[in-house]
């Protein structure tokens, strides 16, 4: 019988932290960016799994500001496998009406990856029945300090008045602007820290830790997450549930 979890509360955005692609790669002796090739992959199949349990929302970090540290062959195979997935993947992704939104300064990759981004924006931009987040060269901390210099700016231009200013209003200024925060942050591989990655919208998420490498993170890895976010109260602050 096919194993099925039964939420007990919404997911209406779930993020990934896609750990352990060049670890996973280094146990079975293969270079590290076949692990980032097999990590794409899995994409796809992790968007299956989603929208069996009916989440809209799925933002993936694939690069942050930090990566560019590692050596530039692993960076040059990462855009590569990035180029080829968004080329196999757009019909499919037109088909079930995903919307495709990136998340961070794209002026900085290689331009044939910002072309083929910029090109898989435009074609879905109208779909609205799922949404991709793709974290790339981002920051958490570096779309904090966008979003007040894009603030500040309509201040100064008159278009808001400082009284307008809200949590709510401030959250129109991120990357994310128009979807949920964060119900669920899945980091694989077993370290335990956000790395930079989605601060605001994490605010009141729910941690799920697994050592799976991302390569691995097949339908148990996913549902076990599942069943963690079960087991938590969500409060919000409150005392709802106690």
């Amino acid at each position: 019988m096919e194993r099925k979890v039964i939420l007990n509360k919404p997911i209406k955005h779930i993020a990934f932290i896609m750990d352990g692609n060049g670890r996973w790669a280094k146990s079975r002796g293969l270079p590290r960016h076949l692990g980032h090739k097999e990590g794409c992959d899995r994409i796809i199949e992790v968007f299956e799994y989603c929208k069996e349990y009916d989440i809209k929302v799925m933002s993936f970090y694939a690069f942050s500001t930090e990566n560019w540290n590692r050596p530039k062959s692993e960076i040059s195979h990462l855009f590569t496998y990035l180029e080829i997935f968004f080329k196999k993947e757009i019909g499919k992704l037109m088909k079930d009406g995903v919307r495709v939104i990136i998340s961070g300064d794209l002026t900085k990759l290689p331009l044939k990856t910002q072309k083929v981004c910029l090109n898989a924006i435009e074609k879905t931009k109208n779909n609205s029945n799922y949404y991709f987040n793709i974290c790339l060269n981002y920051g958490g901390r570096d779309e904090i300090v966008r979003a007040s210099l894009l603030l500040h700016q309509d201040l100064l231009e008159n278009k808001i008045n400082l009284s307008d200013v809200t949590t709510e209003l401030f959250e129109k200024y991120l990357y994310t602007q128009g979807l949920p925060n964060v119900d669920l942050l899945v980091r694989t591989s077993g370290e335990q820290r956000t790395s930079n990655y989605l601060p605001w919208q994490l605010a009141y998420a729910e941690f799920v830790f697994t050592q799976v490498h991302w390569p691995d993170f097949k339908k148990d890895a996913f549902l076990d997450c599942l069943e963690e976010f079960n087991k938590r109260n969500r409060r919000f602050g409150g005392l709802k549930n106690e």
